[in-house]
């Protein structure tokens, strides 16, 4: 962009590319047409409208290159069946929609999740926390899906926790930290439900779930590697990844919970990184903080048993 007028400085060149990816969408060249609108990426300035529009209709494009390929291959093995293609074309609509609707590697990974946690602390408990890994997962999946975005159902990991597998390629690194925060807050609003089962019965089995749901979700906020405090710290500035170091060492103090100090410890690396984000999001610092200390207020309301149930 011209620093004087403002202009883009190759308006021709984007006006260019931006033609030609046009005809590649209307000749239904998927591939082709992202792949030229991609090029204008490295044209326009980062913070851009056009750059952010974009970056979208890329994920849009990437989502029908997936869908025509996908029917294509179903022709193809359809013609070489010959005439028992129809019954073929069926069974594949049909284990698609199996596919879709149950999503059998989801389902599979869940229930081996279960069963081992079933074996070492009994079947309520071990039912009730993968209970809570699930929501906190679906909030990560239903934030995805609800941009509009490709995602798959979650896959468990016995002793490692889940993920849910996505397409981020041109989202911004605000919405990617937002969709890494929508974990912990279903997380949060799950222990917080088994909080107030537990106030209704005193059942020590919901206090116990409430600590680790909470302490779980807590040391996912550990802005390190995969951590869905990584992605969320990612776009706070220095200022702001201060604050939230101080929230993290006041909450160590008045809850006592030992998991600040790890992710203390994460923010403090952060803090002198070389990762400042250029447009710092507000919106994104306030959930993550806010998230630090309703954790810890959760797991202090909870009896002191819950820690060893």
């Amino acid at each position: 962009m011209c620093g004087g007028c403002h202009a883009l400085v190759h308006a021709e060149e984007l006006e260019r590319l931006a033609n030609l990816a046009k005809a590649h969408e209307a000749q239904s060249k998927w591939s082709l047409a992202r792949e030229e609108w991609l090029k204008t990426l490295e044209l326009l300035p980062k913070d851009a409208t056009q750059a952010e529009w974009v970056r979208a209709h890329a994920v849009q494009l990437y989502a029908q290159a997936a869908a025509a390929q996908t029917e294509e291959d179903r022709t193809k093995w359809a013609r070489r069946f010959g005439p028992l293609a129809p019954i073929l074309l069926l069974l594949l609509k049909g284990k698609t929609l199996l596919f879709s609707i149950f999503k059998l590697k989801f389902l599979f990974s869940l229930f081996a999740f279960m069963g081992v946690y079933w074996t070492l602390f009994g079947m309520k408990f071990g039912i009730g926390f993968t209970v809570l890994i699930l929501i906190h997962e679906l909030g990560h999946y239903i934030d995805i899906k609800r941009r509009g975005l490709p995602a798959e159902m979650p896959v468990f990991l016995p002793g490692l926790g889940a993920y849910v597998q996505w397409n981020a390629i041109g989202v911004s690194e605000e919405t990617r930290a937002k969709v890494s925060l929508a974990g912990p807050i279903a997380g949060l609003l799950a222990s917080a439900a088994c909080a107030l089962v537990w106030w209704k019965t005193r059942n020590p089995l919901w206090a116990a779930l409430t600590h680790v749901g909470a302490w779980l979700n807590l040391l996912n906020l550990t802005p390190v590697w995969v951590l869905d405090g990584a992605k969320a710290v990612n776009v706070l500035s220095k200022n702001a990844r201060f604050v939230a170091l101080c929230a993290c060492l006041i909450s160590w103090y008045f809850f006592g919970e030992g998991a600040y100090f790890v992710v203390a410890c994460g923010v403090t690396y952060r803090l002198f990184t070389k990762d400042l984000p250029a447009q710092p999001s507000r919106d994104v610092t306030a959930r993550y903080i806010l998230l630090l200390i309703a954790l810890g207020l959760l797991m202090w309301l909870m009896p002191a048993a819950s820690k060893t149930f």
